[in-house]
């Protein structure tokens, strides 16, 4: 284990894509791997990218990194694609829309399935962000499964989120939602060669006028992925929004506020286990025959199993 982490921080993909593998299955060296790369963390900006599914999220990170090789940094993408509630698997097919930089030195793209996470994200997307960071990576990009209204996890984790926008999937509706706008630090209106793409843009001005004054008014920019058209605008804003965290108040509450929320995952997680191990103790044929008679009920038994956790 020492030997694989001194390769990946030394920047061997391969390793980086063990480590990460290790992490996200949960193994028993994935504590010990977090405590091992947490201190070398702090240094990557991490950017999400949300949005509805068919909005161009993958098309649009493709130019992205295109944009930040140019610059000459080294960038780290996680890809995650819905996980199959039958298999635990996923498609991963966002890669598909990367092949330009899929094997180019000083980029590495993770795949990662949902795991049936609502938030859009999964744990182990948290961490894999982390080892990125730690590996020296200077942009770790997240692209998530498509949100909904309560789907907006993403903001937990990366310094600036961009919610894709496009015209003609009813996103003038979709904009509106609690939850929506609150998260998003850009707006990108994404396939602006289409008819709708001013409008889209127009009301998301009206919305943001609406929610009231702030400090960081999120821009609205108008793209084409695939004319690579405006992408160079949403780097120039995402550089903007990663200086203005360095400096402001509101950048110290945001990453205190992740950090706390992460505290809060990992206290959750520690508590179900022993939740888990303790009712896989208890559970016998004897016990699942009483609460089928109704002889005992499900809330005393689980008041009883949480007492002796906590004891």
């Amino acid at each position: 284990m020492n030997k694989l982490l001194e390769r990946a921080l030394a920047g061997d993909t391969r390793s980086i894509g063990r480590l990460i593998s290790l992490v996200e299955a949960d193994s028993p060296a994935s504590k010990e791997i977090m405590k091992t790369v947490y201190p070398k963390t702090g240094g990557a900006q991490v950017i999400g990218i949300t949005g509805s599914p068919g909005a161009g999220k993958s098309t649009f990170v493709n130019r992205l990194i295109a944009q930040f090789r140019a610059e000459g940094k080294q960038v780290g993408v996680i890809a995650i694609d819905p996980s199959s509630p039958f298999t635990g698997g996923a498609i991963l097919g966002d890669r598909l829309r990367m092949q330009d930089h899929a094997i180019e030195e000083g980029v590495f793209i993770r795949s990662m399935g949902s795991r049936g996470n609502l938030g859009g994200v999964s744990r182990g997307t948290h961490e894999g962000a982390l080892i990125l960071d730690a590996c020296g990576f200077d942009v770790v990009i997240i692209e998530t499964v498509g949100v909904g209204q309560s789907e907006v996890d993403i903001v937990k984790i990366a310094d600036t989120v961009c919610l894709i926008l496009t015209p003609g999937m009813g996103d003038d509706v979709q904009i509106m939602k609690a939850g929506i706008m609150e998260i998003a630090d850009v707006f990108v209106v994404n396939k602006a060669d289409k008819e709708g793409a001013d409008k889209v843009a127009a009301d998301v001005q009206v919305m943001l006028k609406m929610i009231g004054e702030r400090e960081w008014i999120p821009p609205v920019a108008l793209v084409s992925s695939n004319k690579n058209t405006g992408v160079d605008e949403v780097r120039e804003i995402i550089k903007r929004h990663g200086d203005y965290l360095r400096s402001s108040e509101e950048g110290k509450r945001r990453r205190w506020s992740q950090l706390e929320m992460e505290v809060e995952a990992i206290l959750r997680g520690e508590i179900s286990q022993l939740v888990e191990n303790a009712w896989k103790e208890r559970k016998s044929d004897e016990v699942m025959e009483d609460l089928s008679s109704r002889r005992a009920n499900p809330y005393t038994l689980a008041g009883e199993i949480m007492h002796k956790v906590v004891k």
